[in-house]
């Protein structure tokens, strides 16, 4: 019965209020006093019927007493009346019926909601009150608190269903409030902080200051909620202005230095941070403006909440690491030292009756009773069982640590380029193991704060710090003694010093950390930090120092029955990448060097690097610990090749166990994916073996690559000579260079290589190479890659043939891609031996395997098969002159051979952009060496040649034709690497004696090819390239009537060359080599100038003496230069003084011949002060 009158109550009250305000009021009764007497004044009835009430009409009502509100606040804003009583009514009641009924919604009601309480918050704290005082009057946050909560009982009520456009409306709306209450924020935050007062004190002499945070943590909350379902389709406006704001907040943050605390401050910062790590990992712009901003604000949050921990202090350390003091980060410093070792919060307790080790054998076991907890889960990674940090505050203060940690993840990943410039600001500079209370950076947080969380978050912000730009960005990093800085520390200088601190941090926490999970992301961090540092820059001792820390720790191994195997496995990674540090440092040298000494791995008594590595690789059971002990192996045998002779032995047996226990265990064809069992070798584990066995070989035999190291032609004039720049070769040792004592030991392992080989073939291949995984006959093959022609002339004939058999059954017969290119990548290398480059059927076999494998559907075979082409081509070009070919019964076959590989590369030059550089390499030496019939012979097209029956003699004349043709196709379709090979194949045609390049038809458009590449290529090494190109012909004949062409294109070019516009910084290091390639040709085609008879170039000249004369003098006075040199240089400098002064003699006869007297005077002058 009350029911129902409180349902008549509600519809009678709701009916004369709609008919009175659309009739109009009556006289003397205001709309704001209708809405009092009818509606406010039953609010208590009207409440309790709601619920009785169908919900759409509820929702119609509630929209129209807003709107009808609305409209009344609008008109007494413009009268200037005060109506805070009732839309502090309007806001209670609605809330109180939103708590009772759900509401039906659609999108225009929303927006109805929307406005009318951001008319309120206007009202309260906009323009409806003047803003010059500002003062905790709690009347004042309650209404905008009920309206807060009434939208988020909404949207919590209809999640999912808002559309991106709502949730826009709903974004604008919690900005507005917050902007709102900005000046309230700031002027609270302010007298906090000034007067160190908690806020729960605070709150209880002005509840509307409670409010005000309560305020701002559900606007938070909500703005996080909207960002986290509908984030992705806001637009740039929305983000920037949520990225706006929150700056201010953080800014008031940074501009007092210190954090308010307290439970109250606690959520209200949670939901700040929530908000903000949304809004960053879904950057809609840039954030380069806001980083440092936000970076100062989130610093603070490393010691929040830790301020009323008790006093605790750190382990010692080693003699290399500095002692630790007592850590507090309390606001005055402790006057009673604890002389405990550190122990986390929550093991205190129960070692309260338990004697301490000793500090140096002490370990911090970071939260171990957590370790089964999930890493996102609740309070429990939080709890501790220490009395003195037990409650719910302590949990809340971890969660904003730790949500303060992730936010500057999330900005490093959202702008790592800006986020570099802050790495002195989060990471300590000095005494890493001696934190302070008013200097906590990462590292302190990682080091030293109890709860699990904060540590890996710490952890994995350090991570994303060091992976991306910063690899690059920390090579400029350099290590100098404190007492050398000055008033002033360059960023070189700062981020050496944190390098060294990361390394003595991380080193330090792997020693005695014991939480499995923790202690994977450390390695993971040291990973990243060893592939950053600049270890030439830094001191000498931090990388052996790294290597013997990592070393220790795999011996002693992990207690952990979680991951034992995954941990150790990760040790030994970071022992691999260690080890694989380029360049390779003599520090590490001289620590092998002495385990070498004192027979460490022979007798295992004093225990090293390489002898715990033969270890760990012997743990058949572990297949993982085993392939990273492999992995690090072969690190050793690549960067450290000198010393691998005196482990051969243990080398051999250790692959030799792997692959018979293999054999011997179970059919290899089912071992894929068994890399992880136990009691199985996977394919992984003896491809890794192989590997090592590949790479020992190599350091033994002193292999160095098959590449061209140098060009040749760059070599012939003395300008160019201290350009050249070597090439590194990835499948090479790396032999140090310059020393003696390093030349003597590689001449000794190169003589002691056939030994080696030797054994491999006889005791290991016949194990490997017809193995029926696939990656184990690659790996195996690719051995014969890395073998050198010293080391395979001193085999037997036997192992020669079997190495040459093997390669050529595997190119023709395998049914593996992959095993097919490791053949023709040892085919390329063997062809190149002279023993073999003189065997016509040898070599006819290398070819057909070759040419069969050119044409494999899959590129990478091709590639390989085309790089091995251009290998016999290069072999035949330099053997074919001084040593011919062996006659075969059949006087056509070495004829017939070159043709084959012509064809065969002219075909491969409409291939891809890898395939046709090596098509084109091919041809170019072919060109080189290939002797063409005279015209008299083949129609009239070709110069003569003495002996047309010479074993390279091409019979077809449109052969060339077509070679050039392929050339000029290349350098217009081919990226910057086949133009290069375009212009050094130009060379060696140019090189071939029996042309006649001024006949030839084709010769002007080679010439103008070449000239377009040298002024317009964007490329300095191809531009180097066609330059030494252009200097190759040896007479103005050669260059027919392109001469007069060459010279005024290259007098343009230098001409130019300063004025050219900034190149690619990665083409800056060619700009020297570019300007001295173009003298050196200049100076050759200027030599030639005088016996040319053509009269416009020589015009030309003379116009251009002024320019010349100047070039002259410059070259003239960097002779003076060379004077003071050592003897060697001084014979390179009297060579550019014989260039220059025969150049300019060559000028003076041409200003001669053009009556230009004055002219070759001034020349003849220069010539004279040269010598």
């Amino acid at each position: 019965m009350a029911s129902s009158s409180s349902v008549r109550s509600w519809r009678t009250a709701f009916l004369t209020l709609r008919d009175e305000t659309s009739s109009g009021a009556p006289a003397g009764t205001s709309t704001d006093e209708l809405v009092h007497n009818l509606i406010f004044a039953n609010s208590h009835s009207l409440i309790s019927a709601a619920s009785d009430l169908p919900p759409y009409e509820v929702t119609s009502d509630v929209l129209f007493l807003l709107e009808l509100v609305a409209n009344v606040n609008a008109s007494a804003c413009r009268r200037g009346e005060d109506i805070t009583q009732t839309l502090t009514l309007t806001s209670h009641l609605v809330h109180s019926i939103f708590n009772l009924v759900s509401f039906e919604f659609n999108s225009s009601s929303f927006t109805v909601i929307l406005d009318s309480f951001q008319s309120m918050v206007a009202f309260f704290f906009g323009q409806g009150v003047p803003r010059a005082v500002i003062s905790p009057n709690a009347t004042k946050f309650k209404p905008v608190m009920e309206c807060l909560e009434t939208i988020r009982r909404v949207t919590s009520v209809y999640q999912g269903k808002f559309s991106p456009l709502e949730s826009i409306q709903l974004i604008k709306f919690l900005l507005h409030i917050l902007e709102c209450f900005h000046p309230e924020f700031v002027y609270l935050y302010n007298s906090n902080a000034n007067n160190s007062r908690s806020t729960a004190e605070t709150g209880k002499r002005f509840p509307g200051f409670t409010c005000l945070w309560d305020v701002h943590t559900i606007a938070f909350t909500m703005l996080a909620d909207a960002f986290s379902s509908a984030g992705s389709f806001f637009p740039f406006d929305i983000w920037h202005s949520t990225i706006e704001v929150l700056r201010k907040v953080m800014d008031v943050f940074a501009s007092k230095s210190v954090l308010v605390e307290g439970s109250i401050l606690s959520r209200f910062y949670l939901s700040l941070l929530h908000c903000l790590h949304l809004v960053l990992t879904d950057p809609k712009g840039s954030l380069s403006d806001h980083v440092s901003g936000f970076v100062a604000a989130l610093k603070l949050f490393f010691v929040y909440g830790l301020n009323i921990r008790p006093q605790v202090t750190s382990p010692s350390v080693g003699n290399n690491m500095p002692d630790l003091v007592s850590h507090s980060l309390t606001m005055e410093e402790s006057k009673k030292e604890d002389k405990t070792p550190y122990r986390p919060p929550h093991l205190r307790k129960k070692d309260l009756n338990i004697k301490w080790p000793k500090a140096q054998d002490s370990r911090i076991s970071t939260d171990h009773e957590t370790s089964t907890v999930d890493f996102t889960s609740s309070d429990s990674d939080y709890s501790d069982s220490d009395g003195s940090l037990k409650g719910p505050d302590c949990a809340q203060s971890s969660k904003v640590r730790v949500a303060a940690i992730v936010c500057l993840q999330d900005l490093c990943q959202a702008d790592p380029k800006s986020f570099t410039t802050q790495w002195t600001i989060l990471l300590p500079t000095n005494d890493v193991l001696r934190p302070r209370k008013f200097e906590a950076t990462l590292m302190s947080c990682l080091l030293f704060d109890p709860y699990l969380k904060a540590r890996m978050a710490s952890a994995s912000t350090l991570v994303a710090m060091m992976d991306g730009p910063s690899s690059v960005f920390l090579q400029v990093a350099e290590y100098k003694e404190s007492f050398k800085y000055g008033s002033f520390m360059a960023l070189s200088s700062s981020l050496g010093q944190i390098l060294m601190q990361l390394h003595s941090g991380i080193v330090y926490l792997i020693q005695r950390e014991t939480h499995d999970r923790l202690l994977t992301s450390l390695f993971k961090i040291l990973m990243l930090l060893i592939s950053c540092t600049p270890y030439s820059r830094m001191p000498g001792e931090l990388l052996p120092r790294v290597i013997t820390s990592l070393r220790l720790r795999v011996e002693e191994g992990f207690p952990l029955k979680n991951d034992q195997t995954g941990l150790l496995a990760a040790a030994i990674s970071c022992l691999t990448a260690a080890l694989s540090t380029s360049p390779s440092l003599p520090q590490v040298k001289e620590m092998f060097l002495e385990e070498i000494s004192t027979g460490s791995v022979d007798t295992e008594m004093k225990p090293g690097v390489l002898s715990t590595l033969f270890q760990c690789s012997e743990r058949l059971t572990s297949p993982t610990v085993c392939f990273e002990a492999l992995q690090a192996l072969r690190a050793v045998s690549h960067n450290y090749p000198n010393i691998m002779l005196a482990f051969w032995k243990h080398v051999s047996t250790i692959v030799f166990r792997i692959v018979k226990a293999s054999t011997a265990e179970v059919p290899t064809k089912t071992w894929k994916g068994n890399v992880g069992s136990v009691g199985f070798i996977g394919e992984k584990v003896i491809t890794a073996a192989i590997k090592v066995l590949d790479e020992c070989l190599r350091a033994i035999s002193g292999f160095k690559g098959t590449e061209d190291l140098l060009d040749d032609k760059l070599l012939d004039t003395p300008f160019t000579s201290d350009c050249i720049r070597t090439k590194k070769i990835s499948s090479a040792p790396l032999y140090e260079q310059g020393s003696p004592e390093d030349t003597r030991e590689e001449a000794k392992a190169s003589h002691s290589g056939s030994e080696q080989w030797s054994e491999t073939i006889e005791k290991h291949m016949p194990l490997i190479l017809q193995h029926t995984s696939a990656m184990v006959r690659t790996a195996t093959v690719t051995c014969f890659a890395g073998i050198t022609s010293s080391v395979f002339i001193s085999l037997a004939k036997e192992a020669q043939d079997f190495i040459i058999s093997s390669v050529i059954n595997a190119a023709l017969h395998d049914e593996v891609p992959s095993v097919r290119s490791a053949a023709c990548r040892a085919i390329g290398v063997i062809s190149c031996f002279p023993k073999i480059s003189h065997s016509a059927e040898i070599l006819g076999k290398f070819i057909h395997a070759v040419e069969i494998n050119t044409s494999n559907p899959l590129v990478s075979v091709r590639i390989t098969a085309s790089w091995a082409l251009a290998n016999i081509c290069d072999s035949l070009r330099h053997c074919i002159d001084d040593f011919p070919l062996k006659p075969s019964p059949d006087k056509n076959v070495n004829s017939q051979m070159v043709e084959s590989l012509t064809e065969c590369a002219l075909h491969l030059t409409k291939d891809g952009d890898k395939i046709k550089s090596n098509a084109v390499r091919a041809l170019g030496n072919l060109a080189r060496f290939v002797k063409y019939k005279s015209s008299s012979c083949v129609h009239g097209s070709l110069g003569c040649v003495a002996n047309s029956s010479h074993p390279a003699c091409l019979g077809d004349s449109l052969w060339l034709e077509r070679m050039v043709q392929a050339f000029l196709s290349c350098v217009t379709t081919g990226n910057v690497k086949v133009q290069w090979n375009v212009c050094h194949a130009l060379s060696n045609l140019f090189l071939n004696e029996t042309l006649n390049l001024q006949h030839m038809d084709w010769a002007p458009s080679v010439f103008s090819i070449l000239l377009l590449l040298l002024r317009d290529s964007s490329n300095f090494k191809i531009r180097i390239q066609a330059a030494a190109a252009l200097a190759v012909p040896s007479s103005v004949r050669d260059y027919g009537n392109s001469f007069s062409d060459v010279i005024q294109g290259l007098e343009h070019i230098l001409e130019n060359l300063g004025s050219e516009p900034n190149s690619a910084p990665s083409s800056f290091k060619y700009r020297v080599a570019l300007e001295k390639q173009l003298t050196s040709t200049m100076l050759h085609a200027l030599s030639l100038a005088s016996s040319s008879d053509h009269h416009p170039l020589k015009d030309f000249l003379v116009k251009k003496a002024s320019f010349l004369e100047e070039w002259f003098k410059v070259l003239c006075s960097s002779l003076v230069e060379t004077a003071c040199q050592p003897e060697s240089e001084n014979n390179f400098g009297n060579q550019k003084k014989e260039m220059i002064s025969k150049a300019m003699r060559s000028l003076i006869k041409v200003y001669e011949g053009r009556n230009q007297h004055s002219i070759a005077k001034k020349f003849e002058m220069l010539d004279n002060n040269i010598w």
